[in-house]
């Protein structure tokens, strides 16, 4: 009898710290994308230029990005309890003051801030569910926590299309208050202290890497608004970047067992690989995500709510494989789901290429419930076969690294569609325009009202000749896309597959 209320006591505080991490992990990952549709109005409210109100979104990733590789050194001196704690608590401290903000420069300090404080919550509690569960169950840990991660981008638009248009953009920042604070009752309920050990920081490493990720991410950020090479910003971040990174890995051979972030993980087969794979997923998953609201309000003219909701079943889509993957995980071989994934995520890719100038709502709505299955059948196995081989003190600097690799591979993802889709643009105007003269003159082949001859027919056909263009660009993207997933596709192969012991449990529903 004592047996069993102990085991009811262990498995009551396993669901507490499942549902307090998971929290944590949601608000970090809605961050990420729930403010891009506030932005129209956090510029008036602020009185922001456009190039001003960017740095809302572009502060926040490039401060996550830094702070990302530090983690593990973190968690170190700290211990992930008090690191858990001391990150839950000043993400919600500076999601309240982004929530009165007053200017666009408090806006932008507050941003940075919580990129600060939310860079460690996603590797943390990554390592966490890790190590609460048996090995056996890591498939089920996963698909739980992957559902912050895959989920929270997805609902991310249609939450803030929802509180910006019914209460206030400020809403925005101002729900996280309740999340954090039950989080945060929740890890200090749940999470056990653990020792710390001394690790001198690298103070040269984390300069050098600092330089090395911001200026790849401002890069990145900033590149298509600034004519990326042809302007010397983005000239002067690529250089600050390669060279910043160049000499990071010289100052890691030379020190490697000192270093602030290990780059031997990468030795390690099923993590290598699977590092690949997570990069090619956030090209997916945040390229896709950031091409589809402009696609759907500039060529469908579909109001911001409509393309939350239309988005939204790609969510359902994820949960549903997720939890899938977690039961099937340990019963049949994980390359098996992960090919799988691959293969939906082709599939809605290619049909995505079809999407022209104008497309049916249910087109839109079935393809994004398959590549939200693929993503999360992808997802789920990735995260749990890259740690099966590494040791257990190896995994919160892993996750690091991973989370690190996933974020790079998303902005990108983002960089280079609306590149070519800028490209595109242009191209395709120029092109089709050509063409016109040729025909102009037939009226058979032309409707009345673009009658290039006259200056409302020369205006209507030129915004028609814009949405063509505009619709070619979307389909290069999505091709690319297709293209790159085909070719990733290859190295599951060379991962280790593996099934958890004969008998062993697999149910994710154990981990509720």
């Amino acid at each position: 009898m004592i047996d069993r209320l102990k085991q009811s006591a262990a498995a009551g505080g396993t669901g507490l710290l499942v549902g307090s991490v998971m929290l944590a992990t949601l608000m970090q990952a809605l961050d990420t994308t729930i403010a891009n549709v506030a932005l129209p109005d956090m510029q008036g409210s602020l009185s922001a230029t456009q190039d001003q109100v960017s740095w809302v979104l572009t502060s926040y990733i490039v401060a996550a990005a830094i702070l990302t590789p530090v983690t593990g050194w973190l968690a170190g001196r700290l211990g992930r309890r008090m690191l858990l704690i001391v990150s839950v608590t000043g993400f919600t401290v500076a999601s309240l003051l982004c929530g009165i903000a007053t200017g666009i420069g408090e806006m932008v300090l507050f941003r940075v801030l919580q990129g600060v404080f939310g860079a460690a919550l996603v590797p943390i509690s990554q390592s966490l569910l890790l190590d609460a569960f048996p090995k056996e169950k890591h498939g089920a840990a996963m698909a739980l926590w992957g559902m912050g991660i895959m989920i929270g981008p997805i609902l991310g638009p249609p939450l803030g299309g929802f509180l910006t248009e019914n209460y206030s953009w400020r809403w925005v920042f101002l729900i996280n208050l309740p999340v954090g604070l039950l989080a945060l009752a929740g890890i200090f309920a749940s999470v056990k202290k653990e020792p710390t050990h001394e690790r001198p920081i690298d103070g040269i490493g984390l300069a050098l890497l600092a330089l090395g990720i911001g200026g790849l991410q401002l890069m990145l950020d900033r590149g298509q608004g600034e004519d990326w090479f042809g302007s010397l910003e983005v000239q002067i971040e690529a250089a600050v970047a390669i060279l910043a990174l160049y000499l990071y890995g010289l100052w890691w051979w030379n020190r490697r067992e000192r270093s602030l972030l290990d780059l031997s993980l990468l030795k390690n087969g099923n993590f290598a690989v699977g590092c690949v794979l997570i990069f090619v997923v956030g090209i997916v998953l945040f390229a896709t995500l950031a091409l589809l609201p402009p696609y759907l309000s500039s060529l469908m003219h579909y109001p911001v709510l409509t393309i939350g909701l239309v988005l939204a079943p790609r969510g359902v889509g994820t949960m549903f494989s997720m939890m899938l993957s977690g039961r099937l995980l340990g019963r049949i071989d994980a390359r098996w789901l992960i090919l799988t994934g691959m293969a939906l995520m082709v599939y809605s890719l290619y049909g995505m290429t079809s999407f022209g100038p104008e497309v049916s709502m249910s087109a839109v709505v079935w393809l994004g419930v398959i590549q939200g299955m693929g993503l999360g059948l992808v997802f789920v196995p990735i995260s749990t076969v890259a740690y099966a081989t590494l040791e257990p003190h190896q995994r919160t600097e892993a996750a690091g690294l991973f989370s690190l690799i996933r974020n790079i591979g998303s902005s990108v993802g983002i960089s280079v569609v609306f590149t070519m889709l800028s490209r595109a643009n242009q191209i395709g105007h120029a092109e089709i325009g050509s063409r016109i003269p040729a025909f102009g003159a037939e009226t058979t082949l032309l409707p009345a009202l673009w009658n290039p001859s006259t200056q409302a027919g020369a205006a209507l056909l030129n915004n028609e000749v814009m949405r063509q263009a505009a619709a070619i660009g979307y389909i290069n993207d999505f091709k690319l896309m297709m293209v790159l997933t085909l070719c990733a596709t290859p190295l599951v192969l060379m991962m280790q597959g593996g099934k958890a012991r004969a008998g062993a449990p697999t149910d994710a529903a154990a981990v509720h």
